[in-house]
């Protein structure tokens, strides 16, 4: 039986459709149209009571938020597709650091700018332009803890590739494409390579050639 992925439009569920991907799990996706209120409906309030996305239904369990989901998938699959959390309980240990850092320290300034720049016109909010400037302040602060580490290794937990890294792609994505920021990726040459390297996966390109959102 497929996995059921709600909400493939948006952001934070592509976070599980990459990781679905490169494991080789099978899965259908179901549409949430969050501007239609759709998430505050009373079936999807069963399933998740926070009436955000992404929810995962696999057969009868059912789970939510994204970077639980991906964590699930990637232990449950750990000898299928690529092996996103490392082959020792040590590298273990710096994949969960950095995907931490990525839901602690990268996720709110850049969630803030995305809120804001890409998603404020659809929801009437008036442009600050001191706002903009704060969040940006505090994601380049994060950018460039992320340019000493990747001089030191290829991805963010050593080198290989894993659920750290994965989990940055669809944030960075508005970065680099709607908003227009794609500079503070570009002028970090450690974060650059980088981001080259994780966009360019076969299973990121899937994603954003299916389920493209406001890219």
């Amino acid at each position: 039986m497929a996995v059921k992925v709600y909400g493939p439009d948006y952001a934070s569920p592509k976070r599980v459709l990459v990781c679905l991907i490169e494991k080789g799990v099978e899965f259908e996706t179901v549409p949430i149209d969050l501007f239609k209120g759709e998430h505050k409906a009373p079936e999807f309030l069963k399933l998740q009571p926070f009436g955000s996305v992404p929810v995962i239904q696999d057969g009868d369990y059912t789970l939510f938020e994204s970077r639980a989901i991906i964590r699930y998938y990637a232990e449950k699959y750990k000898h299928q597709g690529t092996d996103l959390l490392g082959k020792t309980i040590e590298e273990r240990g710096l994949v969960e650091q950095w995907l931490e850092v990525e839901a602690q320290s990268f996720h709110p300034p850049i969630f803030d700018l995305v809120l804001k720049i890409v998603f404020g016109p659809f929801l009437g909010l008036t442009p600050d332009p001191k706002l903009f400037k704060e969040s940006e302040d505090k994601l380049c602060v994060v950018l460039d803890i992320y340019e000493e580490r990747l001089s030191k290794s290829k991805y963010l937990a050593g080198d290989f590739v894993s659920l750290a890294d994965l989990s940055h792609l669809p944030f960075t994505q508005y970065l680099v494409g709607k908003m227009g920021k794609e500079y503070l990726i570009r002028d970090r040459k450690n974060v650059s390579a980088w981001w080259d390297d994780i966009s360019s996966r076969p299973s990121w390109k899937k994603v954003l050639e299916l389920w493209p959102g406001l890219y």
